[in-house]
Formats: C-alpha cells, sequence, structure tokens
C-alpha cells in the first residue's frame, strides 16, 4: 500500500505513549511501500515532539533525519534541508521549510515579526525584512 500518513500516526510512532495506536502505526509504517509526508506533517511533528512531548530540538531534527533516511518515504527533501538548516541553528523548523517554499513559489524576501527566524536566515544569506 502507497500512504500519505498523517502527523498523529508519526507521533505514535515516535513517543509510543498510546500502545495499540503506537502498534497499529508501527503495522502500517512497515508494511506500506511508500509513505508519502508533507511538508505540514512534518512542521507539526516538529511542533509537537518539541512543545507537547518536551523533546530537544536535535532530537526532534534527528528523528526527521531518520525518515529521509528510510528508503520508502517520499518527501520534499530540499525544503526538509532547509527546515533542519534552521532548526539545527536553534530556530523553528517550519521557518525554514516556510522560507524554502517561498523561495520555491517565486518570492524573493521573507518578511517576519520573528526576530529569530528573520536573524537565522540573514545568517544563512536569504533576504529577510524585519517587520
Amino acid at each position: 500500500m502507497r500512504i500519505t500518513v498523517d502527523t498523529n500516526v508519526l507521533v505514535r510512532a515516535v513517543v509510543r505513549d498510546d500502545p495499540a495506536q503506537a502498534n497499529a502505526a508501527a503495522t502500517v509504517l512497515t508494511n506500506a511501500s511508500l509513505i508519502a509526508v508533507a511538508l505540514p506533517c512534518l512542521c507539526e511533528l516538529v511542533w509537537v515532539l518539541i512543545q507537547v512531548y518536551g523533546f530537544q530540538q536535535a532530537d526532534a531534527a534527528a528523528t526527521i533525519r531518520a525518515l529521509l533516511a528510510t528508503a520508502n518515504v517520499e518527501m520534499n527533501r530540499p525544503a526538509v534541508e532547509a527546515g533542519l538548516l534552521i532548526l539545527d541553528a536553534g530556530g523553528d523548523f517550519a521557518d525554514g521549510v516556510i522560507a524554502y517554499e517561498g523561495n520555491w513559489l517565486g518570492g524573493d524576501t521573507f518578511v517576519s515579526f520573528d526576530k529569530k527566524a528573520v536573524a537565522l536566515l540573514t545568517a544563512q544569506g536569504q533576504s529577510t525584512c524585519l517587520l
């Protein structure tokens, strides 16, 4: 089966806080010939792991990297790498993904009220504007 996975399935597989759901998640992920992971799913996953389960940013990044290394997982790898660059620098994974996708869509300047996101993206050489 070729599946598109929801965030809650990945959360159950990672944190295993509900044994029945964790087993169901593991089974569907193990048996899938392809696992499509959308960018919003990864943004939610990182947020939930850090904000709800208290993961460190490095541990959330390791979780995403483990998914990237899985042969049957498909995702927008360049966008995910952009998110990981910001996460590794101490920022929000989603900000890196947003900046990447915005550039891909034709935007040339990341605009935000978020000082940290703007500083981290500026440090990477991206055009930014702090409002």
